[in-house]
Order: structure tokens, then C-alpha cells, then sequence
């Protein structure tokens, strides 16, 4: 389903700096998939500068794998977590997609509009996504309810309410903050085309007209939004940094590890609050 005989598994570990030898063989395994997805998510940045240049997101693997792997960029849920549902299944795990909407700003109710993973494992399914950018888990997430996990410092969990819905939710030093919410149903990857479109060309997408760029990480997590740099920390204590015009690319590589060419470095550079 996902393209994983197409995958150039061995690339997508180097790039994700996952090395058999000194991390362990690979099965359809609880450890197997917290390495991978450990290792995608802190390595692989959360970032729309295609979408924000105006340049078609294609979701064929052969793309992705150009695109994430050989030029060492990052991309968005869709990308992100396409690619890593083809390792996951080149490996022998049995993976499903899921629709979510987006709760952490708040109280509207936007559409589903996010895509993650879940992944089956002994007969449990867990919550795999490394396409949420800073907000997002480090490790996969037991999808039931009631639980409750701990990444350096992170908190998440899980809640289930009455309709089915589930919720992924992030301990925060207010208290549980929901993330985003998903029904059980299972998506494939022409659902992952479907919203992909819209969150690269509608007018409403958040995507569109602004630079942004996210990493999670286990001392510290990194947004950049428009024009502002935010670092957040375990302990809630957070930090935030105005950019000029002329720092953003240079931002994106030192913090994202984006590198950028003339054309990128051009094209973004309107898209700074301030101007060119």
C-alpha cells in the first residue's frame, strides 16, 4: 500500500543516521519502530518552503525519496509520514493511515487536515507521527486509552471519548493540552493526496504565504514561523528571537539543517514579514 518495495531502505537509514551495526537489526518490532521513528523525527525537519514558493508537493515515493533523502530536505505530515509508512512496511510492519484535526489552537474546529500513522505491534496499535513539527511525539504513542507516556521530558497521552474520537494530548506546565483528534478509520494514501491538495493550494491553507519550519528534539524544540525563531523546552521555559529578511535562510540551515539554494534563497526572502 504504502510503496515500500520501492524504498531505498538503506539510504533512508543513512539519512536518518540509523546504523544496523550499532542500533540493532531490523524487525516488526516495538524497538525497531521507536529507533526509526526517534530517529526520523529528530532528524528530518518539519518544513513547507515548497508549498510557500509555490511548487507542486507530489506524494509519490520516487519524489519523496528525492526529495527528503538525496537533497536532504524536509517536508510536511504527508511527506514525512509517507515515507516513513514505506520503511515501516518494507520492514514487515503493518501500517494504516489516519485523518486528524488540528486542536492546538484552540477551541475552533478546523477540518481534518493532518495525516499520521498507526502502526500495529503485537497485536497493539501505537501512534506513529513524525510529521507534526515541534508539537509533535519523539516516539511512537500507545493508541489507547488512558495512556500515558514520558520522552525526555515530554509528556503524552491518549484519551479516547465518548464517540470514538481519539485525542493525542501533551502535558504542558497549564496542564493537558489537546493536540489534535482522529477517528479510528483508516486512511490510504490517496486520502494523504486528497488533503495534501488542499493544504498546498487552497487560499485558507496555513501553508501558503509564509515560511515555516519545525524540529522537535529532546532538550530543546525549534519553530520558526514567518519571521520568528522559538525555542521551547522541557520545562516550559521558551525564548524568541525576531528575524531579518537577510537571516532567514541562513536560520533555516543552522537550526533546521535546510540547506537552501540561490533560486530558494531568492524566492523566500519576500516572504519575510519585513520584505526582501
Amino acid at each position: 500500500m504504502w510503496s515500500g518495495d520501492e524504498l531505498d531502505l538503506d539510504a533512508y537509514l543513512a539519512r536518518i543516521g540509523y546504523d544496523i551495526a550499532r542500533d540493532g537489526e531490523l524487525a516488526p518490532d516495538l524497538r525497531t519502530l521507536t529507533a526509526l521513528h526517534r530517529a526520523h523525527a529528530s532528524t528530518i525537519p518539519f518544513e513547507n518552503l515548497d508549498v510557500a514558493l509555490g511548487r507542486p508537493i507530489p506524494l509519490d515515493l520516487k519524489s519523496l525519496q528525492a526529495k527528503l533523502v538525496e537533497r536532504r530536505r524536509g517536508g510536511y505530515c504527508y511527506e514525512q509520514n509517507s515515507l516513513l509508512a514505506a520503511a515501516l512496511e518494507q520492514i514487515g510492519f503493518h501500517v494504516e493511515g489516519r485523518g486528524a484535526r488540528n486542536r492546538s489552537r484552540g477551541t475552533t474546529r478546523p477540518p481534518v487536515t493532518h495525516a499520521l500513522l498507526a502502526v500495529t505491534v503485537g497485536g497493539e496499535q501505537w501512534l506513529a507521527d513524525v510529521g507534526f513539527g515541534w508539537q509533535g511525539p519523539l516516539e511512537p504513542v500507545p493508541l489507547r486509552d488512558g495512556a500515558r507516556v514520558e520522552q525526555d521530558g515530554w509528556t503524552f497521552g491518549v484519551a479516547v471519548e465518548d464517540d470514538g474520537t481519539h485525542v493525542l494530548r501533551s502535558l504542558r506546565s497549564t496542564g493537558w493540552m489537546d493536540v489534535y483528534a482522529f477517528s479510528p478509520q483508516a486512511y490510504q494514501p490517496g486520502d494523504f493526496t486528497v488533503l495534501n491538495h488542499y493544504s498546498s493550494s487552497h487560499p485558507e491553507s496555513r501553508f501558503l504565504g509564509q515560511v515555516v519550519a519545525q524540529r522537535p528534539g529532546a532538550d530543546v524544540r525549534r519553530s520558526l514561523l514567518r519571521g520568528t525563531l522559538s525555542l521551547v523546552r522541557p520545562d516550559g521555559s521558551a525564548e524568541e528571537r525576531i528575524l531579518t529578511a537577510d537571516e532567514l535562510a541562513a536560520t533555516l540551515e543552522t537550526e533546521f539543517g535546510i540547506e537552501l539554494d540561490a533560486e530558494e534563497r531568492a524566492g523566500l526572502e519576500p516572504l519575510h514579514p519585513a520584505g526582501a
